[in-house]
């Protein structure tokens, strides 16, 4: 099918699945590492995994991914027919994990449109290698229990018994609107049953290699015949597990008077050979998931956007003002209410867990504790925190960098921390917390800590301290590990020593609205936090004036808004303005001067000044008044504005309800 036309569509879902199962793989196989066992359900979950890979990338003509997943198949086929105990699970630890890095990359081509030519040769001689061994002692035991052959002669005879005793079931399974791909969901879950079934047949018999039977599929659904040794219960919790179902007819034949089912022909109803048991038991099921692609949501998180403005427009239109409109007023409250619901449940919709995001980490420590020689356990809290899907695609590669960093350069040897009496075992934990309309994310080791002075001494050798180290803050001086080209680590190692990374963590959290901050103590460990915005899409602002202008302020940056008196004002010899407030002393900007606009207000104790924060840093707008709090629909500025509105604070715009256009300031770039 590779070499054919394939439909976009069905391409995109194979790389979903296999990308989503592939994540589950990898999950599981450290799990069982870390438990230092591989058990029977967790095998079964392997096995399941890699035998639907297989198919799906057979289906596809993806072969090399295709016959490395069946070698690896067979292995875990082996393990849960003979219920063999491996006494060493690193070699198949590390020859699973190889593989899986392996079907990610081939996964990597598909998306960019690349030959799927990777060589899985080496992975799959190692595969089979391991599987002659296994085979091997699998011999061996068959060896030693032959010498109870009555025994097994029994059991055979038993087992011969148990054959005719098989039941007998027809079900016909209708599927969801599958876009296309009702024959590959079909064969799919063929195959899935064909895990847990003794005999299984079906109609449309051709659907494997006949690709017009999906409007078969559609009409009739696809009907299969079963015999099974498991009753009626078992089958439909079975049937329950399969995915795509949106309903089922699950019906036991009484074979005293059905005729066999292998003799039925193509789409007849089964209804007219069989003799139902009992009162007819069926059995049907709805699908409670329904995937849809992200563009849909983005498209519709626009629509909810332009209902939240188009709202704004009709409830603030300039010709009601001085207007007595009781039920207008009414009929505008239930809209507003109804707004607010629509686009609570669609921002819920968008919203994700962070749970795949972190799990992701369980590799890169393993894998690295592993090269480092150090022992390190991961630890996560939290990892059920839900953020917008946007935003969760920008934090993993920060994430990724931090971890990194932390296991090279803040969790020491094993022999330097029993050295210092600590545990062997290092920890880094990942936790992630709600805070209002942000998410906090910690990542924290217990190791050496940050050393100020070398910080300071390694920033002066790279020309990168712009600033007397007397007046740094310890946060100052943290921050300079964000610096493009600094490094405190003496040799180019694979991980670290370029001074490229942790600069990357702060312009990628950066783009989404979010800040990094360090907390550290020597000996102790290190902390890093991220805190991000819940959604990049719909923001609580507050709306100011500066002459003719309209600007908004995230209302999270906002510590408080008052209006000055002359005696706390101070101007240093350099002309710049600051402002006494509580024995702090804060600059003042004048948003009318740093805009080139004309205000209606110049004198600060006239208009009004609204002291915003980020990272711990202050500034005091000044604006001729507040225009009230709403929330607004944040939209990007062509790129042509941006490269302007980089050096002037300014993130975005948004529309407001009498039509005006207010822009959406930045408190990070106008502090800097």
């Amino acid at each position: 099918m590779s070499d054919q036309f394939v439909d976009d569509s069905i391409l995109e879902i194979y790389i979903f699945e296999s990308s989503q199962m592939l994540e589950q793989l990898e999950e599981v196989i450290l799990k069982c590492e870390e438990a230092g066992v591989y058990s029977t359900e967790m095998i079964n979950d392997i096995f399941r995994i890699m035998h639907t890979i297989k198919g799906s990338s057979s289906m596809m003509s993806f072969n090399n991914i295709a016959s490395l997943a069946h070698v690896l198949e067979d292995l875990f086929s082996l393990l849960r027919e003979e219920k063999m105990r491996i006494e060493d699970h690193t070699q198949l630890t590390d020859l699973m994990l190889d593989g899986v890095d392996f079907i990610k990359v081939e996964i990597e081509k598909v998306k960019h449109c690349d030959p799927v030519d990777g060589d899985s040769t080496q992975i799959i001689e190692q595969a089979n290698n391991f599987l002659k061994s296994l085979k091997l002692r699998s011999a061996y035991h068959d060896q030693l229990s032959e010498q109870d052959s009555t025994h097994v002669t029994n059991i055979d005879k038993e087992q011969t018994s148990n054959s005719s005793a098989l039941k007998e079931y027809v079900a016909t399974v209708r599927l969801e609107d599958c876009g296309g791909m009702e024959d590959v969901r079909a064969f799919q879950i063929i195959h899935q049953l064909k895990e847990e079934i003794h005999e299984l047949t079906f109609t449309p018999e051709d659907l494997e290699t006949n690709f017009d039977t999906v409007d078969l599929i559609r009409q009739n659904g696809l009907h299969l015949f079963i015999h099974t040794d498991k009753i009626y219960e078992e089958m439909e919790e079975l049937f329950s597990q399969v995915s795509y179902v949106q309903s089922l007819e699950l019906k036991e034949i009484d074979k005293t008077i059905m005729s066999p089912v292998s003799e039925m022909s193509v789409g007849e109803s089964p209804q007219k050979n069989s003799s139902i048991k009992g009162n007819g038991r069926n059995a049907a099921y709805q699908s409670s998931f329904l995937s849809v692609n992200v563009l849909k949501l983005d498209e519709l998180m626009d629509l909810v956007g332009e209902l939240v403005i188009a709202e704004s427009m009709v409830t603030q239109n300039p010709d009601l003002v001085g207007l007595e409109l009781e039920q207008f007023t009414k009929a505008a409250r239930h809209l507003k209410k109804i707004t607010d619901e629509i686009q609570d449940k669609v921002m819920s919709i968008r919203m994700v867990p962070l749970t795949n995001t972190f799990q992701k980490m369980n590799r890169i420590v393993r894998d690295m504790s592993k090269k480092l020689q150090k022992e390190v356990q991961l630890e996560l809290i939290g990892e059920d925190t839900e953020v917008d899907k946007n935003i969760i695609e920008h934090i993993s590669d920060p994430l990724m960098h931090i971890v990194r960093n932390s296991l090279d350069h803040g969790i020491e040897s094993c022999k330097e921390r029993m050295e210092k009496g600590k545990p062997k075992l290092g920890t880094l934990t990942l936790k992630a917390k709600n805070a209002g309309n942000e998410v906090l994310i910690f990542v924290r080791d217990d190791g050496r800590g940050l050393n100020k002075e070398k910080l300071i001494n390694r920033a002066k050798e790279n020309h990168l301290l712009h600033k007397n180290e007397s007046e740094m803050s310890d946060r100052e001086i943290y921050n300079l590990i964000f610096l493009p080209g600094f490094s405190t680590k003496d040799q180019i190692t694979e991980f670290s020593g370029r001074g490229v990374g942790m600069d990357v963590v702060t312009k990628n959290i950066g783009t989404v609205g979010g800040t990094v901050t360090i907390d550290s103590e020597i000996d102790k460990g290190t902390t890093i936090i991220i805190r991000i915005p819940l959604t990049l899409a719909i923001i609580d602002g507050m709306n100011i004036r500066v002459g003719k202008s309209r600007y908004t302020l995230p209302t999270t940056a906002i510590k408080e808004s008052f209006r000055p008196a002359k005696g706390d004002i101070i101007t240093d010899p350099e002309g710049n303005e600051m402002i006494m407030v509580r024995g702090q002393c804060y600059p003042i900007l004048r948003l009318h001067e740093c805009y080139g606009i004309r205000g209606d207000v110049t004198n600060l104790d006239e208009g009004v000044l609204i002291m915003a924060e980020q990272e711990g840093k202050y500034v005091c707008l000044f604006a001729d008044e507040l225009l009230g709090q709403q929330q607004v629909v944040v939209k990007s500025l062509p790129d042509y504005i941006k490269k302007i509105s980089q050096v002037k604070g300014i993130t975005g715009c948004t529309l407001l309800g009498d039509g005006s256009i207010s822009l959406i300031l930045d408190i990070s770039g106008l502090i800097k």
